[in-house]
């Protein structure tokens, strides 16, 4: 793919400007529990409930549901919100053509010390390779970028190649379906800046792809984690590359 060679040197590209709800991931207490490995880290609601981020497992190496997200993935692979870079990591090990894109010095630059490649970029930012993606993949949560599944899913369309595919992680409870302005928190700190974000179950995602113009390929569940494969349905023409 012209768009990512095997021998380019992992770099940090330049901060473009961002939507709020990717910006807030720099928040210092992400960063913080990136630069330390563990927690504790929480999605933090306007109604102050909180929710627990994994930070221990995604500092970690691919686990077993990871590896299988992995298998299915096809051609080149786009990680959006990478973090820490495990599945990056992973994919390069294996020998296949990979780029994590995040909005957090901190998790661009662990990816990088793992061995992977990925650019400081929010997924609405110009990208390399547009239009020629194999996969792309929205694990951990991401599906929540923007607060809005249908507009992450159209600038999708754009990033993949014709009949690429797209690899989600939903909430494992399968009736959640929420919108919300949450904070990154610690345990201690000022939280980040509020930013809008996204919970779904499996029939909500299967609801607001089949509105954006994608069907289900695949879903599978692997211990307490569950993952939905989508295809859009009819190729979307494509503009120029947006490098």
């Amino acid at each position: 793919m012209s768009g990512l060679r095997a021998t380019t040197t992992p770099r940090v590209g330049r901060q473009r400007t961002a939507p709020a709800a990717d910006r807030a991931w720099s928040a210092d207490p992400y960063a913080d529990a990136l630069r330390t490995g563990r927690g504790p880290l929480f999605l933090r609601r306007s109604d102050g409930w909180l929710l627990p981020l994994d930070v221990e497992r995604w500092c970690a190496p691919a686990d077993t549901a990871d590896l299988e997200v992995l298998r299915r993935c096809e051609d080149t692979v786009l990680d959006v919100g990478c973090g820490p870079g495990r599945l990056v990591a992973a994919l390069g090990a294996q020998g296949r053509r990979a780029l994590g894109i995040d909005v957090s010095e901190a998790a661009v630059a662990h990816t990088v010390r793992r061995g992977g490649r990925a650019l400081l970029r929010s997924v609405f930012d110009p990208l390399p390779g547009t239009g020629r993606w194999g996969t792309a993949l929205l694990v951990d949560g991401n599906i929540g970028i923007g607060g809005d599944p249908v507009a992450l899913l159209h600038r999708l369309d754009r990033l993949l190649a014709p009949g690429g595919l797209v690899i989600a992680e939903t909430v494992p409870c399968p009736d959640v379906d929420e919108r919300a302005l949450v904070q990154v928190t610690g345990a201690h700190g000022t939280p980040g800046a509020a930013f809008p974000w996204a919970r779904v179950g499996t029939p909500a995602l299967l609801r607001y792809a089949k509105a954006a113009g994608w069907r289900a390929n695949d879903q599978w569940s692997t211990s307490d984690r569950s993952f939905v494969a989508l295809r859009r349905t009819t190729p979307t023409p494509t503009g120029p590359s947006d490098v």
